[in-house]
């Protein structure tokens, strides 16, 4: 049974209908109408701060779009990353900003727990926040960590029954509102912290918890990003996501499927900065022609579009590899560099396009550059992704 094309209310394009099966691809018409009905009309507003992300997300947990990969038990809609991967795009493509709130909660925080967690802790900390009842975030970075997850710093003693966390995390997205942090530990400090670390689910209300600031970003306006301190915070052994000791593994488990959304993020930023170059180039007139038809323009659109259709069809793969529980190491860092650093490109080029207004805050152009420019630091910096596959493809040739 083919899709009747004439339902399509969006612009689907000819690589999407061509990868993407019919359940896919309605489900992203379904998605693409939603963003546009719940989150469209208020993206401007969340830009500047008068509506907060979080009273729009919770919208979104309603209608089943922050648990894409979770079964239904836990408020989720049993997919596959595939689905993540075009509900994000859609989301994207109107305010990243917002997504990326959205990410760090229901991706961040909540697939480790969807894959570590025992029953009671996904009936507690899951399900909560795969609906948008409750905000999650993940805690790596320190002061002195990174890139270097292994480097943790943040030390969990046990004392009785209880575990007495003592440390500093910075640059934690969702850290001011969150009500539950994913908080990596050093728990045996004799040995390597990829071999002494734990994870535990840290409860924001908890005595010692503190938000020291709130940083003010250059761009992903509606995230709440901060700086965190515990200063003796009481969890207990039920709060030990996966085994003691064993946060390592916990870490590193979502790293692909976590490169692949981000990936994601990014298309949806090219695209929507290819769009607003497109339209108005088809407008703009200069010396009594549309701009589009002088070839320094629309030379540039032609590279656009090159890009996006390259960096979605590395997404799909890698989304296709993770779904399919096979290894997607390279692929998700190959996607993850290409679609950030093109997205850089191409809301560059889109600036330029649309010349001086391009410049100014009466059009997104100029936050879509701003948005792209965080994501060849966060969640693996460049250098890290070309060092992983660079690594892969030494390792492929048994070299």
């Amino acid at each position: 049974m083919f899709l009747d094309l004439a339902f399509i209310r969006f612009v689907i394009t000819m690589t999407e209908i061509a990868f993407l099966s019919e359940d896919e691809i309605k489900f992203q018409i379904k998605a693409r109408d939603f963003v546009q009905k719940t989150l469209a009309p208020v993206a401007e507003d969340i830009e500047q701060g008068k509506v907060e992300a979080w009273d729009i997300i919770r919208k979104f947990g309603k209608a089943g779009y922050l648990g894409s990969r979770y079964p239904l038990e836990y408020g989720g809609i049993g997919k596959g990353l595939m689905y993540e991967v075009l509900v994000t795009e859609e989301i994207c493509a109107v305010h990243a900003g917002f997504d990326m709130a959205r990410v760090a909660s229901c991706i961040l925080f909540a697939h480790p727990v969807y894959e570590f967690g025992t029953e009671a802790q996904k009936k507690k900390y899951l399900a909560p926040v795969a609906k948008g009842e409750k905000i999650g975030a993940l805690g790596i970075t320190e002061p002195n960590v990174g890139s270097d997850v292994a480097g943790t710093e943040t030390r969990a003693e046990k004392r009785g029954s209880k575990y007495v966390i003592n440390g500093e995390k910075r640059f934690i997205t969702n850290g001011p509102v969150a009500d539950y942090l994913l908080c990596y530990t050093v728990t045996d400090p004799t040995v390597k912290a990829k071999q002494g670390m734990t994870a535990f689910i840290v409860e924001t209300k908890a005595k010692g918890f503190e938000v020291v600031e709130e940083y003010e970003l250059l761009g992903m306006h509606g995230a709440h990003v901060g700086r965190l301190a515990l200063n003796d915070v009481e969890v207990s052994e039920e709060q030990i996501l996966g085994d003691l000791n064993g946060g390592f593994r916990v870490v590193m488990a979502g790293l692909d499927a976590e490169r692949t959304i981000l990936a994601a993020e990014m298309n949806g930023v090219a695209r929507a900065a290819m769009e607003e170059a497109v339209h108005y180039s088809n407008h703009r007139v200069q010396f009594r022609r549309k701009i589009r038809e002088f070839e320094g323009i629309s030379f540039k659109i032609a590279d656009m579009a090159t890009r996006l259709e390259a960096a979605r069809l590395l997404t799909y793969k890698a989304a296709r590899l993770i779904d399919a529980g096979k290894s997607a190491t390279k692929d998700a860092a190959i996607a993850k560099l290409y679609a950030c650093e093109k997205s850089i490109e191409t809301a560059t080029d889109a600036l330029q396009v649309l010349g001086g207004i391009g410049y100014t805050k009466q059009r997104p152009v100029e936050r879509f550059l701003r948005d792209a420019r965080l994501m060849t630091i966060g969640g693996g910096t460049a250098e890290i992704l070309r060092y992983l596959i660079q690594r892969e493809v030494f390792k492929e040739y048994d070299l």
